[in-house]
């Protein structure tokens, strides 16, 4: 066993339990043996468990060394249910096994219906809809009912006894007790009529059949569209490309992607696929991102820049050093974020596992009340016991198990798809109910990198001899405002002369001859302290803007001055309004200078910000506001504000790319926007409102159904169908999140 380390405690899970094993488990059919194996698993010492029904898994979070896989088997095993380590499973295996099962399910289903044809084909007679209203039984001769009914009990039915033999030796009661309770009820009682020659009595073969029958096309309806909300998921698996190009011998040759290991180089021709994680070294191309941002616009990349698995190569050669290979990808990483997000559960669903840790003994026992109420009362067996039956089948724990999970495993692949990584879905749960959002300024709000906003020339010099100046002065820097000048200078086409005699001055300038010129630049402070007059018409309305100033001198006389700053995101502005529009006030928390902070904020309309704020005084910033009654959420790059983004209710790291390991918040967002954020909360509130709409229709569904059974009100027969369709009515609700789009 392979316990995985967790790098941080979600909503979820507690700080306290640092190993994790994902189980995959057989045997569930209904929300009370989800719960019930929850109970089992969690009475493990040192152990946290969930289990979820609809992606038929179970983590478990542990100490190290407190839980072994064959204790954990064994655990499951003792409550009825079968269990094997996730990790092992091979997905195309995994897919072909469910392939293989689906066409099992299928092929027993039309067998059943074969069988059950015949014996429904007089139930019109038997509720007088006959030609002439009469009403007829025994259209088919009882002999041949009992033949036809007893394989769709006993063979294709068996799986019923099965889980229901597992379910009560495991010291619970689930769906299949129900199933297998009623049809028996009605299949034994024909069959003693039938032995006893009483034809005098009904027989209800039919009904035992066809609720069998039902049932088995309610499941198989259940599977495909279970199946369905797991597309994105699939979507994204089948990104990943299966060969890569790399160069041997002067020859582009094909190896497979699993040969791969960091450092190696690959070769990206036109509409390629990348297939690892890497740097571009030669070429300069545009790549489509969308699969993995939700963006569809290309972006371009250039020697030194990212690229990503599974994104798609322009008309452009590229050279690219593979940096993360196999699990180390991006889109591992996004995968294996989607697939734990499915597989945790909200906290909404608690009420529907606790009314599904008592359902079935409840249903039995009200069951037992209809029988002895309507044989008391009417003195009639049969329709006591028909009563009891289609109570015991109206009953259905699947749709309040199905619920939850099969909305957050369609909200969370929609998440993906759109560039959206939802941890758990406690953090998708909680997203809704934000009423402030915390947001750091560099990276998040503006670009995250310096960039000249503003050349100012003065006394005869023209905007490109000065911006030419100070840029051949600054390309031998590293400092960031050098290479803000220096990029700027590049993209305006501009030619930088070579430099002699350069001298830097630590935290004020640089100085140095570009061509047969004297080029001194700096702080205005810098230059004033050197003799040069720097006017302040010219350096005081930029830094009343928040930027940062480089004055230029040539051969000792003032030049101009070039404005430095930390750009704001183009939709930064946009998305802020978007925010506070649907109720969600934005803070901004920096440690830039108030001027600055200022500035930025007046640029995007956030009303409250906070200037001069270190890493550490941001979790106290949000902290503070937590204390006043506030949800809050924070957005920030996933590093330096690790621990804001820890004290926050729900945190979102943007634009972080692969080397955080899409680990380092609750909802990652693969794109640098701000957007990403409005759309997460936008995601939270559909998928939430689906879960309310399915637990509602749950509830209900089973609060109007089993008293209608129990008033006589309801055939056997409808009842089983009403509930093979409930489980998939529930399901096919949360297809519909599928709709959802990002907004803008």
């Amino acid at each position: 066993m392979t316990a995985q380390s967790t790098s941080s405690a979600g909503p979820a899970q507690s700080a306290s339990a640092n190993a994790t094993l994902e189980l995959a488990i057989s045997g569930m059919t209904c929300a009370a043996c989800s719960t019930r194996l929850e109970k089992v698993l969690n009475r493990l010492p040192g152990v946290e468990a969930t289990v979820n029904l609809a992606t038929e898994r179970a983590v478990l979070h542990f100490e190290p060394g407190a839980l072994t896989l064959d204790a954990a088997k064994a655990a499951v095993e003792r409550a009825g249910f079968g269990a094997s380590e996730a990790a092992t499973i091979v997905r195309e295996e995994a897919r072909a096994k469910q392939k293989a099962a689906w066409d099992v399910e299928l092929r027993h289903f039309w067998i059943a219906a074969a069988l059950t044809l015949p014996l429904a084909l007089q139930m019109p007679a038997m509720f007088g809809l006959w030609p002439g209203g009469e009403v007829q039984h025994d259209l088919v001769p009882r002999w041949l009912q009992l033949l036809l009914a007893t394989p769709v009990q006993f063979w294709l039915g068996a799986r019923f006894y099965r889980g229901a033999w597992a379910s009560l030796r495991g010291g619970g009661a689930n769906m299949d007790v129900l199933v297998a309770l009623g049809t028996s009820m009605a299949y034994f009682y024909s069959l003693v009529v039938t032995l006893a020659g009483r034809h005098d009595l009904h027989v209800y073969f039919e009904a035992s059949a066809m609720i069998i029958t039902l049932i088995l096309l309610g499941k198989l309806l259940e599977a495909r569209a279970k199946a369905r909300t797991t597309a994105a998921l699939d979507a994204l698996l089948r990104l990943q490309p299966k060969m890569a190009r790399i160069e041997r011998d002067g020859m582009l040759v094909e190896v497979p992607v699993e040969s791969l290991s960091p450092g190696a180089v690959f070769v990206l021709r036109p509409g390629d696929a990348v297939p690892v994680d890497g740097v571009v070294e030669e070429g300069n191309s545009a790549l489509n991102e969308a699969m993995l941002t939700g963006e569809s616009l290309p972006v371009d990349k250039q020697p030194g820049d990212k690229v990503f698995a599974a994104t798609v190569n322009g008309d452009a050669v590229l050279r690219c050093r593979a940096t993360g290979v196999g699990a180390s990808t991006l889109l591992a990483g996004i995968i294996r974020l989607v697939e734990q997000a499915q597989g945790s559960k909200a906290p909404v669903q608690r009420l529907a596992d606790r009314i599904a840790a008592v359902f079935v003994p409840v249903v039995v026992a009200i069951a037992s009340l209809t029988f002895a109420a309507w044989w008391l009362w009417s003195g009639d067996f049969q329709l006591a016991l028909i009563n009891a039956v289609a109570v015991l089948v109206i009953a259905c724990p699947c749709a309040l198990g199905l619920a939850t999970p099969t909305a957050i495993m369609v909200g969370t692949g929609q998440g993906a798809r759109a560039g959206m990584l939802v941890k758990n879905a406690e953090a998708l749960e909680l997203a809704e109910r934000l009423t402030v959002l915390a947001v750091d300024k560099t990276g998040t709000v503006t670009e995250g990198k310096p960039a000249v906003t503003d050349v100012v020339p003065t006394g005869g010099w023209t905007r490109s001899t000065l911006l030419a100046a100070a840029a051949a002065l600054e390309q031998s820097s590293a400092h960031p405002i050098a290479a803000a000048v220096v990029e700027a200078a590049q993209a305006e086409g501009l030619t930088l002369e070579r430099t002699n005699d350069v001298r830097a001055v630590a935290g004020k300038g640089v100085e140095g001859r570009v061509g047969d010129q004297l080029v001194m630049l700096g702080a205005p402070a810098f230059l004033v302290a050197q003799g040069v007059s720097v006017p302040d018409a010219d350096s005081t309305p930029l830094a009343a803007e928040g930027k940062t100033l480089v004055a230029v001198a040539i051969d000792g006389m003032y030049a101009g001055v070039i404005a430095v700053a930390d750009r704001v995101r183009s939709d930064s502005a946009g998305a802020v309004e978007r925010l506070q529009r649907n109720g969600v006030k934005v803070v901004m928390l920096t440690g830039d200078h108030p001027a600055t902070a200022k500035a930025i904020a007046e640029q995007t309309g956030i009303a409250e910000w906070r200037a001069g704020v270190l890493p550490a005084d941001k979790a106290a910033a949000v902290n503070a506001l937590r204390a006043s009654g506030e949800r809050v959420g924070m957005a920030g790059d996933g590093i330096n504000d690790a621990p804001a983004l820890a004290a926050a209710d729900v945190s979102f790291a943007i634009g972080v790319g692969a080397d955080v390991a899409v680990e380092a918040a609750d909802i990652t967002l693969v794109r640098n926007s701000l957007h990403g954020v409005a759309d997460a909360i936008d995601l939270s509130r559909a998928t939430l409102s689906k879960i309310r709409q399915n637990l509602f229709f749950a509830f209900v569904y089973n609060v109007l159904g089993i008293p209608l059974a129990a008033m006589g009100m309801l055939n056997p027969v409808v009842a089983g169908a009403a509930m093979a369709m409930s489980s998939v009515s529930v399901v096919s609700n949360s297809l519909l999140l599928k709709r959802w789009k990002p907004g803008r």
